[in-house]
């Protein structure tokens, strides 16, 4: 159970960001729900999950590529002397492509994304959570960050960066009583998968569903994990790449 805890989620407001978001409220979690930009209709249904799990939701809006906006989100956090418990980074964007075909200036969208804005974050609230001498770390990668293949210099790659550098930080923070760790999704069913870029990246790598389950991979089941990951359940697991995949390779 997460009672108490406070979290603060990226990429909240849609796909598995959102789905963490209801999981936690429904475990007791306070939450600052960050989104890329304001939106009424995000306010509105966090409003309603907050009124009903008798949580406080608050929101944070930046975009990860913006350092000084980001800054100023997490000091407020800071200054408002809340500790938070918890970090999951799940913001994240999809590309697909061969590498002689993709222009390096795409490259670097997805790893300002996928990595470098993940990073920066992580550094920021990681730097207040020692402070405290508590909290965990959840980052969510992909299966495509383990099983590279044609069409994955873009996402793959960010992916395995991740997972890089989740390992490292677990090595770091362990003595701060922070553990870091990283789950590895396959494709999952949320909106980002439908998109004609995540259809691209599929044909690509010859992704599918036909593994043991046949399907893809539900985002209440990639919560459920980050959940576990989160709460005092698994406080002897720091360092992990976890893959949840049905059995599919991608």
């Amino acid at each position: 159970m997460l009672t108490n805890k406070t979290a603060l989620i990226t990429g909240s407001n849609r796909g598995i960001g959102f789905s963490i978001l209801e999981n936690f409220a429904k475990q007791g979690c306070n939450i600052y729900a960050h989104s890329r930009r304001d939106s009424d209709e995000f306010k509105i249904r966090t409003k309603e999950i907050a009124l009903k799990y008798g949580v406080k939701i608050d929101h944070i809006s930046f975009d990860l590529r913006n350092s000084n906006d980001m800054r100023e989100a997490i000091m407020s956090i800071i200054k408002s002397k809340t500790p938070v418990d918890i970090l999951v980074n799940s913001a994240g964007i999809i590309h697909g492509g061969l590498f002689q075909m993709t222009p390096v200036s795409d490259i670097r969208d997805v790893f300002d994304i996928n990595f470098f804005g993940m990073l920066e974050i992580t550094q920021l609230l990681s730097r207040y959570m020692v402070r405290n001498k508590k909290g965990s770390i959840v980052n969510i990668a992909s299966v495509a960050g383990i099983d590279l293949s044609a069409g994955n210099s873009a996402y793959g790659v960010s992916k395995a960066a991740v997972i890089a550098f989740s390992k490292t930080l677990s090595d770091e923070l362990s003595k701060y009583g922070i553990r870091v760790n990283a789950i590895a999704p396959s494709l999952t069913n949320t909106d980002m998968a439908h998109t004609s870029e995540a259809k691209k990246e599929r044909e690509l790598m010859s992704m599918s569903t036909n593994g043991p389950f046949e399907r893809m991979a539900g985002p209440n089941e990639i919560a459920d994990l980050v959940s576990f990951l989160a709460s005092d359940n698994s406080s002897f697991i720091n360092g992990q790449v976890i893959r949840i995949d049905g059995g599919n390779k991608f």
